[in-house]
């Protein structure tokens, strides 16, 4: 159905047998467009953040990169989630009364806006939704500047 598979996260703690298999999805699909389906596997924003460093590392090492050449576009090509192109989110909704991020898109949430809330995911609904648009809608969004 054209989709594509692709994985995130530390696959080595999964069986091997599971790792060839989630290997052999990827390489069927990687040509496919219609869709691609980003599955989140041992993910957490601090590991993809680690992989990163020592990626760019490898490549200082290796002399194909000067350490003056180390930016945040840099970074931001070679952390996992790059693999799907995702735009950083404007709104995270986190939901069960948490006020923490879990160790999720720690770096795609530089600029994000939070919204909190009391109800768990599968209760979470239309009038739980609204107010989160609501609150996002009132917030002054600066992107890391100062205010005029």
């Amino acid at each position: 159905r054209d989709i594509r598979v692709s994985l995130i996260g530390d696959s080595t703690k999964l069986p091997k047998a599971l790792q060839e298999l989630i290997e052999s999805v990827e390489e069927t699909t990687k040509n496919n467009s219609r869709l691609h389906l980003v599955v989140a596997v041992s993910y957490s924003g601090q590991y993809d953040i680690v992989q990163a460093c020592q990626s760019i590392a490898l490549k200082v090492k290796d002399g194909h990169i000067e350490p003056e050449d180390i930016n945040e576009s840099l970074i931001e090509k070679e952390l996992q989630t790059n693999i799907a192109r995702l735009s950083h989110p404007d709104l995270l909704i986190r939901t069960s009364g948490e006020l923490r991020l879990s160790n999720f898109f720690l770096w795609q949430l530089a600029y994000t806006e939070l919204f909190f809330v009391e109800s768990h995911w599968p209760d979470f609904g239309e009038p739980d939704f609204i107010e989160a648009l609501r609150c996002f809608r009132q917030r002054h969004r600066r992107y890391g500047g100062q205010d005029p």
